[in-house]
């Protein structure tokens, strides 16, 4: 019997592992079949605090998990199958082995949506970019495309605006999905142009290991043109890595879990930390900050406060 097992090892499953193992829980963390959560797949993080020139999105994740590890953390990886939250002891099955534990801690993060191209994996973190205020600092007076016409797209083409010497937004559609006070945000910065009814057909320069530009495809007139740029931005979402979790938390209309009085989930012993719960912020020091959070409202669970 386990007394919290914490599902996810990006930011907020690391920290909460830190601070968990910390409080003499012993905790076993499940770090699915990519440890380390989308930072493993950027290259330079210059925003996270602490590291004055930066460091490398693998290398902070191996230095928080042997963290997590140096306190007496356990690490489990495989594929969770199973989960049963209707009460306590709460069963988890993961490689075919069933799991109990007192308390859960969820921080299996988001995944951000993608366009489906060998060239988004190959070159992300090479000119390709999930993440404005992330990855912007990157393309100071340098040109970039968006790509999306939501909320999240105009948020990141006006947030580069500030960055870069000019933001082209390229949307599939003849007009913005975005609220109509973002919209007019964007329309109004001098520096961000649209291409309508428009997709990216091909992103270049694999070879190179850098983005160079895009091949664009205009989806009414078949026509394509080569858009030359140092960056893409793309901005179509985030899908929250909730599915095993459907009809057994409570969640919002998108898949996020919602959280209460901290990062309760409605269901006690069960908590919920970073990306998975945080449809706005999406920041890697805010997951951590949460998963200390969840470490925190688990140890109090578990005591009985």
């Amino acid at each position: 019997m386990d007394k919290v097992i914490i599902i996810g090892s990006g930011p907020a499953g690391l920290t909460a592992a830190i601070y968990a193992a910390r409080a003499q829980l012993d905790p076993l963390v499940i770090e699915g079949l990519e440890p380390g959560g989308q930072l493993t797949t950027t290259t330079v993080i210059e925003n996270w605090p602490g590291y004055v020139e930066g460091i490398d999105g693998p290398e902070l994740m191996t230095n928080m998990r042997k963290q997590a590890e140096r306190f007496g953390t356990r690490f489990l990886s495989g594929e969770i199958m199973d989960i049963d939250l209707q009460q306590s002891p709460f069963s988890i099955t993961v490689n075919k082995e069933q799991l109990e534990t007192q308390s859960i801690i969820i921080a299996t993060g988001a995944s951000p949506r993608l366009l489906g191209m060998e060239a988004e994996q190959k070159l992300m973190g090479r000119g390709v970019s999930v993440c404005a205020t992330c990855d912007g600092f990157f393309f100071r007076g340098k040109e970039v495309l968006v790509v999306g016409g939501g909320d999240t797209a105009m948020e990141e083409a006006i947030y580069l605006s500030g960055l870069a010497a000019k933001v082209t937004v390229v949307h599939r559609r003849d007009e913005l999905r975005a609220s109509k006070a973002m919209q007019q945000k964007a329309f109004d910065t001098s520096n961000i142009t649209f291409m309508w009814d428009s997709v990216l057909d091909t992103i270049h320069d694999i070879d190179k290991g850098t983005v160079t530009g895009a091949t664009i495809k205009n989806v009414k007139t078949g026509e394509t043109t080569l858009h030359p740029c140092d960056g893409i931005f793309l901005a179509l979402g985030h899908i929250p890595n909730t599915k095993l979790l459907q009809g057994r938390i409570d969640m919002d209309e998108n898949g996020y879990i919602r959280t209460v009085r901290g990062t309760g989930t409605g269901i006690p012993g069960v908590f919920a930390a970073g990306d998975v719960t945080d449809p706005v912020y999406k920041q890697a020091v805010t997951a951590a900050g949460m998963g200390c959070m969840a470490a925190l409202d688990a140890e109090r669970y578990l005591v009985g406060l």
